[in-house]
């Protein structure tokens, strides 16, 4: 029925409660069903029954809103197309120069008309796959699993198939020892994949990271990857075989979640004070203790968790992944004004036996491991941010465009695009940053990556969530009181303000950042290349 055609006096028959149809954007939607459960009541859909109601549509809602209400299309204005017996071959994308809406600035230069000497063809082809997918199965949704503070577990199944779960957990790399890269999308070993693994580096990960904070909610990407990201890399670099294998198939697999659980009540950026204790009992531990604000703790079956198995400092912390069925762990969500959906929680140890099979590594070497995973978390914390920064861009754009006050466009206001323009040119900058670090994350050896890229990401951090904080705040005027609402057209505006701080604080408050950023490169600088300072 959704090929059918329709003219606009067909259209124009079906005017009454029981017979509803409207015409947006030359599509032809039923939606006589749908009169009841319009949030803005019946009457305003029935004022425009059998008209094109674009313009009205287009005033309060955006366009992605139709995403999620595609079964109600039931036809397109027109007439059928004609047959063509010889259609003209198909283009593929793989090689065109530009991808996506257009929208100045709303996506990276190299998607609009601009080189790079970053990317190629198998990136081509991923941005357009993982872009039909946010488009379709997350942005839609995005909202709704926000308010309900939840992920379903049906994503993680769907990551885990396309092969994103792996791809986000490998950090530049694939874990191929633990999951069957045949079966998944992305990674296919024949010629069906659109990614060859061969060919997979970091600017991939980078890019899968990129579009899928698209979908404007921190919660849904750190519902989703959050855990996962910076709890499994730690247990594939440095646990056992044995611990590996018990693991990382089922957390690849979406069947289980992981969290990494560091910060305490006490002790947050200063990881080597932290409190939480593991007494020496048996074959084992006795943990004790508290950690709070933990990302998919909520939901998580499984923790890794950075706890005192020595004495004070930096010398006595280890890593022990706890199960959530071991007796004596309970956890809570807690009441965060953003990311609702990645499941924060404050967790509670009560003499929870772990066994010694479930220590990550070597006894009291945890805070060099926890070192070695904050340049991969804080890089995931800097993709994010800076997109979410340019969906503020974007979607003040979109809607200057169609807003108008004092019969002028909103974009036509000199004060306004004096706003975007400090937008554009603090995300750009950020953007080629990003890039520059991601392609030293490539050639740099990697034991000399957390020496020399450690300060420059710390930075970044700081650089991609102030990018972000600022961006927010201009993109919520240009909305006006649109931003302040949840849901409808600003809804992504709204939601992402009130995320700036989940940005800001986790992996390293902005304060530290600048602090560690400028003094690491001072020390690098002294003791790697000979600076006379």
């Amino acid at each position: 029925m959704a090929n059918a055609y329709f003219t606009v006096s067909q259209v124009a028959a079906h005017n009454s409660e029981n017979d509803c149809w409207i015409i947006v954007n030359d599509k032809v939607y039923d939606v006589s069903n749908f009169l009841k459960e319009h949030p803005g009541g019946k009457k305003i859909i029935l004022n425009n029954a059998g008209t094109d109601a674009t313009k009205q549509f287009n005033a309060f809602h955006n366009p992605g809103v139709l995403d999620k209400y595609g079964s109600l299309c039931i036809g397109s204005v027109g007439v059928p197309p004609m047959e063509i017996s010889e259609q003209a071959p198909s283009v593929q994308d793989d090689d065109e120069r530009q991808f996506g809406e257009m929208i100045p600035f709303g996506d990276p230069s190299w998607y609009q008309n601009w080189d790079s000497p970053y990317y190629k063809n198998s990136h081509r082809a991923l941005r357009r796959y993982l872009r039909k997918f946010v488009d379709a199965e997350v942005i839609p949704f995005a909202h709704e699993w926000d308010e309900a503070r939840q992920v379903p577990m049906f994503l993680f199944k769907k990551c885990s198939e396309m092969g994103i779960l792996a791809a986000i957990a490998g950090n530049g790399s694939l874990p191929t020892d633990y999951f069957d890269i045949e079966e998944t999308i992305l990674f296919r070993g024949g010629d069906q994949a659109i990614v060859p693994p061969s060919e997979f580096d970091a600017f991939h990960s980078f890019l899968i990271f990129d579009e899928l904070s698209r979908c404007a909610s921190g919660g849904v990407l750190w519902g989703l990857l959050g855990g996962l990201g910076i709890g499994l890399p730690p247990i594939l670099k440095n646990g056992s075989e044995e611990l590996k294998r018990r693991i990382v198939p089922d957390v690849l697999a979406g069947r289980k979640t992981i969290c990494l659980a560091i910060t305490e009540p006490a002790a947050g950026s200063d990881v080597a004070n932290l409190t939480c204790v593991a007494n020496e009992f048996g074959d084992g531990f006795i943990v004790n203790g508290e950690k709070k604000w933990i990302t998919n703790g909520t939901f998580a079956d499984y923790f890794t968790v950075a706890v005192r198995t020595g004495g004070e400092g930096m010398g006595g912390v280890s890593l022990l992944v706890v199960e959530r069925d071991m007796p004596g762990v309970s956890t809570r969500q807690m009441k965060c004004s953003g990311v609702w959906s990645s499941g924060t929680a404050y967790i509670n140890f009560e003499d929870v036996k772990v066994p010694r099979s479930n220590i990550v590594g070597k006894e009291n070497r945890g805070f060099k491991y926890i070192m070695h995973n904050f340049n991969h978390e804080r890089m995931g914390i800097v993709i994010q941010a800076n997109r979410l920064a340019r969906v503020c861009l974007e979607e003040a754009i979109k809607y200057g465009s169609k807003r108008k006050t004092f019969g002028v466009k909103l974009i036509n206001h000199p004060v306004l695009r004096n706003k975007l323009a400090h937008m554009a040119r603090q995300i750009e900058a950020t953007h080629n940053w990003i890039e520059n670090v991601i392609y030293q994350t490539i050639t740099i050896p990697e034991d000399l990556q957390m020496i020399t890229l450690g300060g420059p990401i710390a930075m970044l951090k700081a650089q991609s969530t102030q990018t972000l904080e600022y961006c927010a705040r201009e993109a919520s005027q240009i909305f006006g009181g649109l931003a302040y609402t949840r849901g409808g057209q600003g809804e992504k505006v709204e939601r992402i303000y009130r995320e700036v701080r989940a940005y800001a604080i986790p992996g390293g408050s902005e304060e530290i950042m600048l602090d560690l950023g400028m003094r690491s490169s001072i020390k690098v600088a002294q003791t790697m290349y000979g600076a006379k300072l």
